[in-house]
């Protein structure tokens, strides 16, 4: 097998593996390249090879203004937003259907997550011969982690898929590759996540590295995925006595510069910095508040109960202006519905606005880094898994009560006596309008079992009531794209129903 090369300007491109490589690309080095060779030759090649795999976090889409983590677009695939543009692929997804032949979101996260595992494969087999000592052990312990994060993504989104763990550079890139069940990838995620927890550093999240709470909140998630309601309970558990996060005092400030990056809530996130690194294409504030390119649906806004200040900490309405931190002036000086792309009978979207901002527009630059995990998260999956182990017990009703709680938020506990079902109603609400265009709401529709009753057939808009989407029972396990069932034929055989 010819040799694979990585450009190190970059990072670690790979394209071995799941990810073919093209014969003109392996027959040659380029000037700005370096063979595996001669890379893995001392301890600077290392950090240069960790910054690599983190860089995968910002990979695109395959779509204007929309990177892979730019969470709000996952929000079009929900109940809460309709995307005007069709970031993500959201609106598409809602209308004509996922199929393997599907863009965007539905193409991307394969792709890039594979890529990203390959990357991360090369460093764990060769980051040994250039570290030693406790530099290692954390060194491959990030690099755990964030396997294990690609996996969950694959695992939750596409269901079956193949398992890589081998240097692709030690692979045949020609070998095809067959799935493996849901369980064992899953299986995979855990172990993965284990070894991040046992080597990373037990201390507060700040500088984009994952920390030890970082892989116990994503080992968390994999275990609500699978319905694991003790052990996650347990895990949720400990992190909280660990006590290395708070909630944020300003809710708000969790999402837009500098504030970010002294919030306590924080536990994983997509960090950007002026002016070495922007977001894809356009500022935030052009892409949510000038094109309004994910707008909020009235469903979302019935769903906040009479008071909750997060309902205006999340979106404008008519009649806003810069009282309410409305960032036009001029013609645009009052929030308008109808007006600059703003849809009747939606929402413009607030949260991530720096509100600094005035008339963004082309050229506006801003760097909020994509929040990928909060604490609030944390205590609700706590609360979720505890109330199915014993019902709402006082540690189910201290956890989300504080949520509600929180300066600025204000909101009254919860009655006491709540059976478990009416508890089980009280955490999904709370977890919509605390998490609302944060991405999460598709992912909890379609774990919790359903997607199919919100979505197929929902009513984006009431002016339009005619108009609906759709949803199908199939859409639990995503179709693998095409192009990869193609070059693996004939051992990868596509998910059911495509």
């Amino acid at each position: 097998m010819k040799q694979c090369l990585f450009n190190i300007s970059v990072f670690i491109t790979l394209a071995a593996g799941l990810v073919s490589c093209s014969k003109n690309f392996l027959d040659r080095t380029p000037p700005s390249s370096l063979s595996t060779s001669v890379f893995w030759k001392n301890e600077s090649d290392a950090d240069l090879a960790l910054t690599g795999i983190y860089n995968y976090l910002y990979a695109s889409s395959g779509g204007y203004a929309t990177s892979q983590y730019t969470v709000m677009a996952w929000d079009n695939f929900s109940d809460d937003s309709y995307g005007q543009y069709n970031y993500g692929g959201g609106t598409t997804a809602l209308t004509a259907g996922i199929t393997p032949q599907s863009g965007d979101f539905v193409y991307a996260y394969y792709a890039n997550c594979y890529q990203s595992i390959a990357a991360i494969n090369n460093f764990l087999a060769n980051v040994g011969k250039v570290l030693s000592g406790q530099k290692l052990q954390q060194y491959k312990a990030e690099a755990y982690f964030l396997r294990g994060f690609n996996y969950l993504w694959l695992a939750q989104l596409y269901g079956n898929v193949p398992i890589t763990t081998e240097d692709p550079f030690s692979q045949d890139f020609r070998a095809t590759k067959a799935k493996s069940p849901k369980a064992d990838v899953l299986k995979l995620v855990e172990s993965d996540l284990d070894s991040a927890i046992a080597g990373l550093p037990d201390k507060a999240y700040g500088d984009g590295h994952a920390v030890k709470a970082t892989a116990m909140g994503y080992k968390l998630r994999a275990l609500m995925l699978q319905q694991k309601w003790s052990d996650a309970a347990a895990l949720a558990k400990a992190i909280i006595d660990g006590g290395k996060f708070s909630l944020n005092p300003n809710y708000p400030s969790n999402f837009y510069k500098p504030d970010q990056n002294s919030s306590p809530e924080i536990m994983f996130s997509v960090k950007y910095q002026l002016p070495n690194r922007q977001h894809q294409d356009v500022a935030l504030a052009v892409h949510l508040q000038r094109w309004k390119g994910e707008l909020g649906t009235q469903d979302l806004i019935n769903e906040y109960e009479p008071g909750d200040p997060r309902k205006t900490m999340t979106f404008f309405f008519a009649g806003d202006t810069q009282a309410q931190g409305w960032p036009f002036t001029g013609d645009l000086l009052v929030a308008t519905p109808g007006k600059d792309s703003w849809i009747p009978g939606y929402y413009c979207v607030k949260k991530w606005l720096t509100p600094s901002l005035v008339n963004p527009d082309y050229g506006a630059l801003d760097d909020n880094d994509f929040v990928l995990l909060r604490y609030a998260d944390v205590k609700l999956m706590y609360a979720e898994a505890q109330n199915e182990v014993a019902g709402p017990d006082a540690s189910v009703y201290q956890q989300i009560n504080e949520v509600r709680a929180r300066p600025g938020i204000n909101m009254p506990a919860l009655p006491q006596g709540l059976s478990r079902e009416q508890m089980r109603d009280r955490i999904r609400h709370e977890r919509r309008v605390e998490f609302a265009m944060e991405g999460l709401r598709y992912h909890d529709l379609r774990r919790w079992g359903i997607a199919k009753e919100k979505l197929n057939g929902f009513v984006q808009n009431p002016l339009f009531p005619n108009i609906k989407t759709q949803y199908d029972d199939k859409y639990e396990f995503w179709p693998i794209p095409q192009t990869e069932i193609d070059r693996n034929q004939p051992d990868m055989i596509q998910n059911q129903g495509y």
